[in-house]
């Protein structure tokens, strides 16, 4: 009883609520606020932040908004990206969502008479990473600023739709949470641009509207697609009887099903649903058909091979009789380990240890079970007569498009000046002359497979625009050849690695776009198209995941796929080594986690853990594995997605063999026996929540760190705790940073008290560990999967999930002593050029040396910085500065003053006239003072 009541009091105490509920829409804007005044407070909002890309490879476009009567400028909306503008077809891009609270986009609408810019936030596809969005944004200064208009329990919109003869009338599809039921959701309308919503069409607390479109010259009849869906950590449900097809004739103000026993599937196997209007009677409709094909007659195999199913149903006896030729086939052909042939695994079979059954479950994974779904799949419909009557447009399935992935994709659309010309959108995207009775593909070489969004112009036929997950293209032929539009940062990375080479190399891997590897001062810039090589290198397809560099030797490379699909790589000769841990036959297979985690020991680079359901070790670089636990997690649950397995793995540098696991149903485990014997240490923790990482310290054995997040339902807590004694008890330390949902949290590797955390919106700094928290601001509001701290170069790096990478110097962390003081930080050396204030040509811009003078103010106020030569002012540096840590940076000139002090006293100097007019220092020492503290650089 007693130690009953002495944990509950601990929970107490720590203010620890295992919070399962949705976090509610008015906590979520209390903490944009609190956000807002942190950002204003912050000690380190002045702290500068470069991206450093990649821009070669993107992320995923949601939707196109062009302007009809000049093509060439269009916005462009990606799903964690934010909102991007051209004007000049694509050559370049502006961002224009920088300055709101959030990156995360489901659709875009532009009203082109007045420049006025709808966004719906919270992206409308209902993938693993679809973010929630915080309602419907409005600009009507092209994005300069931004008013939230509502709808802020919504998270998730699907379409918006502005009258185009009055731009004060608007109609808003909205899809509703991904991960709970709620009731904002279903058509919302204004008419007073914003101040005030009707909601027009509801069907229930799990369907909403993924699409909403109307017949051209007349904004009176729309047409909407209802859809009803579920995601679980575990499981998605993306069909159900709710989801349909209805109709207005008021402009949105009442709706009309349309899809009820005229030909149009109905049921609980309706899935999303995606429409094309070419006028009022004839409109097109893709379906993500979740109803079960029906089974072919028996018909003779066209082939003796055995299969998988073969084994589901075959007795013992008939095992025994097979050939070991053909046997020993189907073995071979499906990876099975060498230990596995013919003769061996019969034995196991007559002794009773293994049953034929288990040969078909040994290639069961995640990846398989979803693909093996015998589902229709997509289907286009097409009705002429507003939606009395549909019929399916094409014979037979519309394979090899949607590979059960259909709640990702969805979108159909029509040729304006072709009733015929159809085009729909998945894996890859098809084409259609004939109405939808036939298909071809339209994809391309330099064209990303999954395909998002589409424009079609309405004047002229065969010019589209394309969004994909790998970003935009354009085609002026019909899709015959495709230019690529990849200039913003917009990489949806799920993880970063520095490695430890003096001029290191950063390594990431990007949502649907591999793993991917430049050295970390590359110039990411369009030069690459002239030489013929971008500094980005691929090293891997799929969903880029986790990496490690072997520390002794920088070209053996540890990466994969999702589902832990993991390789070694020996970047010197090109050779790859899959290295995958395998079940024993007869053993249930391991579940691996989308992002399975891996880890190199610091104490023995040959020695890598790999994290499935179990905890696996190899010993000689993932040739061969030993597992060195029981199930670490709560065992799984049914469901379509691979889920009970572990996210995150930690070996302490202070013991080999000293461990700890988190797992994505709220476990975490610790060993100090390298595995011999575990112990559960998240008892005291908030129940069943996604472990995003545990963190053993650098600088205490006892410490630990660990971050929840309860994304997956909804909950937006910020879940952060410190151990002092192994897990035993824990202390929140959250504290101050608003609502959002935690992903990574890292100590730095030289101050015992300095943290670094990301969240789905943004990232933070302590430099008291925990008591306070700082938000740095020169990154937009975005969401930070992975960040890690180079230490040599002292530099931080941000892996965003929709703006790629940020770097940041972070030396002056680590000199700070006290934040109620002036200081100064040192002062690089430079070398000194002879193109400063000039350049090879006179048609070009002058070379304009910036050298960083970095300081700490102790208040906000203007501050003089004063440049020396002995004891000669030779200029000052003034700045606004804010408290906190700021940046100065000087053009290493005289002033005019200076210069004539420096000559006064330096007579042999001869001093030449820049071409921009400017007078540069020549080599030597100089001093930089301020507030009593001296720093020396040299001009070398």
């Amino acid at each position: 009883m007693k130690t009953i009541l002495k944990a509950a009091l601990a929970l107490l105490s720590m203010n620890v609520v295992a919070q399962q509920a949705p976090t509610s829409s008015e906590i979520i804007q209390q903490s944009l606020k609190n956000k807002e005044a942190l950002h204003n407070n912050s000690i380190v909002k002045n702290i500068p932040f470069k991206n450093i890309g990649p821009t070669v490879m993107s992320g995923r476009v949601v939707d196109v908004d062009v302007n009809p009567n000049n093509t060439a400028e269009f916005y462009v909306g990606y799903a964690s990206g934010g909102v991007w503008h051209t004007d000049n077809n694509g050559t370049t891009f502006t961002p224009i969502l920088d300055n709101s609270p959030t990156q995360n986009v489901g659709d875009i609408a532009v009203d082109w008479k007045t420049g006025t810019i709808w966004v719906g936030t919270g992206e409308n596809n209902s993938s693993r990473s679809s973010y929630a969005g915080i309602g419907i944004l409005k600009s009507t200064d092209k994005g300069k600023t931004w008013v939230n208009m509502g709808l802020h329990d919504s998270h998730h919109i699907g379409r918006i739709l502005i009258n185009p003869n009055n731009s004060n009338e608007v109609v808003v599809g909205v899809i509703g949470h991904l991960y709970s039921p709620n009731e904002e959701r279903g058509i919302f309308k204004t008419t007073d641009g914003g101040k005030t919503w009707s909601k027009t069409l509801f069907i229930n607390d799990k369907t909403g509207i993924i699409d909403v479109q109307q017949v051209p010259n007349d904004f009176n009849v729309l047409y909407a697609a209802s859809w009803e869906r579920e995601r679980k950590a575990w499981n998605f449900d993306g069909d159900g009887s709710g989801s349909a097809i209805y109709k207005s004739t008021d402009a949105g103000k009442s709706w009309t099903k349309v899809t009820e026993k005229n030909g149009f599937p109905e049921g609980t196997g309706v899935g999303r649903i995606g429409l094309a209007v070419f006028n009022e009677n004839t409109v097109y409709a893709i379906h993500d058909n979740q109803f079960r094909r029906k089974k072919e007659k028996d018909k003779k195999k066209s082939s003796s091979a055995l299969t998988k199913e073969d084994f589901k149903t075959m007795s013992v006896a008939d095992f025994l009789n097979l050939t070991d030729k053909k046997l020993n086939t189907y073995l071979k052909t499906n990876g099975f380990q060498e230990k596995y042939r013919a003769e061996n695994v019969k034995q196991m079979v007559r002794a009773g240890s293994v049953k034929p059954i288990d040969l078909a479950k040994y290639l069961e994974n995640a990846n398989s079970l979803l693909f093996d779904t015998p589902v229709i799949g997509a289907q286009v419909f097409k009705t002429t007569n507003g939606g009395k009557s549909w019929k399916k447009t094409h014979d037979g399935y519309l394979d090899d498009l949607y590979y059960s992935y259909g709640y990702y994709f969805g979108e159909v659309r029509v040729d304006p000046q072709d009733e015929n010309g159809i085009y729909v959108l998945g894996v890859p995207i098809l084409k259609s002359k004939d109405g939808g009775k036939t298909f071809n593909s339209i994809s391309k070489e330099n064209v990303h497979a999954d395909h998002q969004a589409l424009w079609v112009n309405p004047k002229k036929s065969g010019h589209l625009i394309d969004g994909n997950d790998g970003g935009l293209n354009i085609s002026y032929d019909d899709g015959e050849n495709w230019t690529k539009l990849n200039s913003p940062a917009v990489g949806q990375f799920y993880s970063v690695y520095a490695d430890n080479q003096k001029n290191y190399k950063v390594y990431g891997g990007l949502q649907d776009n591999g793993v991917w590897v430049a050295n970390n001062n590359a110039k990411v810039n369009k030069s690459w198209k002239q030489y013929g090589k971008n500094p980005y290198e691929n090293l891997m397809g799929g969903d880029g995941m986790q990496v490690a560099v072997d520390d002794r030797n920088p070209n053996i490379v540890y990466t994969g796929y999702q589902f832990g699909n993991y390789y070694r790589i020996d970047r010197e000769t090109g050779r790859q080594k899959y290295i995958q841990p395998k079940h024993t036959l007869g053993e249930n297979p391991y579940r691996f986690n989308w992002q399975t985690p891996i880890l190199l020991s610091k104490h023995n680079q040959d020695i890598l853990y790999l994290g499935g359901n179990k905890l696996h070790r190899s010993l000689d670089k993932g040739n061969n594995w030993e597992t060195i636990s029981e199930d670490l997690t709560q065992g799984g649950k049914k469901g379509n997605v691979a889920y009970g397995t572990l996210t995150t793995i930690s070996e302490s540098p202070f013991q080999f063999g000293l461990l700890y696991v988190g797992s994505d149903d709220g476990f975490i485990n610790v060993t100090k026996n390298g595995g011999g014997s575990w112990e559960n240490i998240s008892t005291n923790l908030p129940k069943d929540l996604w472990v995003s990482r545990v963190i053993a310290s650098k600088h205490k054995k006892e410490r630990v760190y660990a971050t929840l997040n309860g994304y997956r339902f909804d909950d937006f807590t910020t879940y952060v705790f410190q151990s002092d004694d192994y897990g035993k008890t824990w202390k929140n330390i959250a504290n101050n940073i608003p609502t959002s949902p935690v992903n990574v949290i890292k100590e730095d590797p030289s101050k015992e008290n300095i943290l670094y955390l990301g969240t789905d919106n943004g990232a933070y700094v302590t430099f008291n560990n925990g008591t306070e928290w700082h938000p740095f601001s020169k990154i937009p509001n975005v969401a930070i999967h992975d960040l890690v701290v180079q230490p040599k170069a002292k530099e931080l790096i941000l892996g965003t999930h929709g703006r790629s990478l940020y770097k940041a110097n972070i030396a002056s962390f680590h000199l700070l002593k006290d934040t109620n003081k002036n200081t100064l930080f040192p002062i690089k050396n430079l070398r000194k050029s002879s193109y400063w204030g000039s350049s090879w040509s006179k048609w070009l811009k002058p070379n304009t040396p910036k050298h960083a003078v970095a300081f700490f103010s102790d208040s906000d106020k203007k501050v003089d910085l004063t440049v020396k030569s002995g004891d000669i002012v030779v200029n000052t540096i003034s700045v606004n500065a804010n408290k906190g840590f700021n940046e100065a940076t000087y053009d290493v000139s005289f002033s005019e003053k200076g210069k004539k002090a420096y000559l006064k006293k330096n007579k042999e100097t001869d001093l030449k006239k820049a071409k921009n007019g400017k007078y540069y220092l020549p080599k030597g020492k100089y001093t930089v003072e301020y507030s009593g503290e001296k720093q020396t650089f040299e001009v070398k």
